[in-house]
């Protein structure tokens, strides 16, 4: 599979995991689209959303989503949570041809991850306007070409086993 891969889904459902686990079966490049805004912008998209405004953050991450993905170095890339639900992102991702997949996790799984994490989530601050914010993405998340249903269960390899396996046999 020639396609670069970008995975979507709401926060805690695994998205940079799985894309490491891609990356490393590829032999390619994972790229965090979150952690490479905090290496150039030298602040956390949280502490820009605090300081700036999520709309200031918006803006910095299309221009991020759009220098990764001309740059061409990463075969896979991680977006942040709302990442896919801004539709000129979207577009720019069907620009490039990349498949876009949604690792698609109960809401309980994901809100005991950021619990676990205890990352600060300034647009989740706690587990009601999480589900809120959750509950409105998810018809954004389906607009992706391929979706991966997440349980507690699952591994990351696993996860990208059966992305790999459902992309190489729809290409065949």
């Amino acid at each position: 599979m020639d396609r670069r891969i970008v995975i979507v889904g709401f926060m805690g459902c695994g998205k940079t995991t799985v894309a490491e686990a891609l990356a490393r079966q590829f032999g390619c490049q994972a790229i965090d689209l979150d952690s490479f805004i905090t290496e150039r912008a030298g602040r956390s998209p949280a502490e820009i959303i605090r300081e700036d405004g999520e709309p200031a953050f918006r803006a910095i991450e299309t221009a991020a989503l759009r220098d990764v993905l001309q740059a061409k170095k990463a075969r896979v890339i991680a977006l942040g949570g709302g990442a896919w639900t801004i539709e000129a992102n979207r577009s720019m991702v069907a620009e490039h041809d990349c498949l876009s997949i949604w690792l698609d996790a109960p809401f309980e799984l994901c809100w005991e991850r950021i619990e676990v994490d205890k990352a600060v989530r300034p647009l989740a601050p706690g587990r009601e306007r999480a589900f809120q914010l959750y509950e409105a993405r998810r018809a954004t998340y389906e607009l992706t070409d391929l979706r991966v249903a997440v349980s507690a269960s699952h591994i990351a390899e696993e996860l990208a086993n059966e992305i790999v396996q459902r992309e190489v046999g729809a290409d065949a």
